[in-house]
């Protein structure tokens, strides 16, 4: 069983390109496979970008509207990242934590709903879906990968991004629901850099409990 270096630790990279944070998160996953760094969240903005995954049709993307489409090796469907989104890539290693990914991912979305709280909105999770919600619209998503029991990629969580980009893709498959943000919800404007600050410490809470 590979050692835990200490307590969960986070990094903000900045705006990068989406091919950037792949390459970040490779570094870091093999950092972490080989012990020497703990649990990690890297945070980041994106340039526009619509995403790939695994499971993804091309055809939900239906105007990339002048972005960028990149396939990528996360598990999921079709999404889109860019300006006024936070991206959290969660490099974890599973085998300190009895390799169970359904928590992974239940934990991945506490960290969203306790900075949705912390801006005074109510997150929630709907049965069946994954992701978090306010009330019937989906506010933060889930995409991960896991090779040799440590995760890569993670969450993103939408707080003034422009929700035109979402106009012409199907996000994660759902073709009957809306996509919302922070900023929306509340009709008022908020520094991306507090919720990244909040998104860090609950990743610290979560991950180090």
């Amino acid at each position: 069983m590979r050692a835990a270096p200490g307590a969960p630790s986070h990094l903000s990279l900045g705006r990068v390109t989406y091919a950037e944070g792949l390459r970040i998160q490779r570094e870091h996953f093999e950092l972490r496979r080989k012990g020497l760094i703990p649990d990690t969240l890297l945070l980041c903005e994106h340039p526009p970008v619509y995403t790939l995954g695994t499971n993804a049709d091309a055809s939900h993307v239906r105007d990339p509207q002048g972005a960028e489409v990149a396939k990528t090796d996360r598990g999921g469907e079709a999404t889109w990242h860019g300006p006024g989104q936070v991206v959290g890539y969660v490099i974890c290693d599973l085998e300190q934590r009895g390799r169970d990914l359904h928590r992974f991912c239940r934990d991945l979305e506490e960290i969203m709903v306790r900075a949705l709280k912390d801006f005074g909105l109510l997150g929630r999770r709907i049965e069946g879906l994954t992701g978090v919600w306010l009330k019937e619209e989906k506010v933060g998503a889930l995409g991960v990968r896991v090779r040799r029991w440590v995760t890569t990629h993670g969450f993103a969580l939408n707080v003034s991004c422009d929700l035109k980009w979402f106009d012409t893709v199907i996000p994660c498959g759902l073709v009957d629901r809306r996509v919302t943000s922070m900023e929306r919800a509340l009709g008022r404007r908020l520094d991306i850099d507090q919720v990244k600050e909040s998104c860090a410490a609950h990743f610290q809470e979560v991950f180090g409990s």
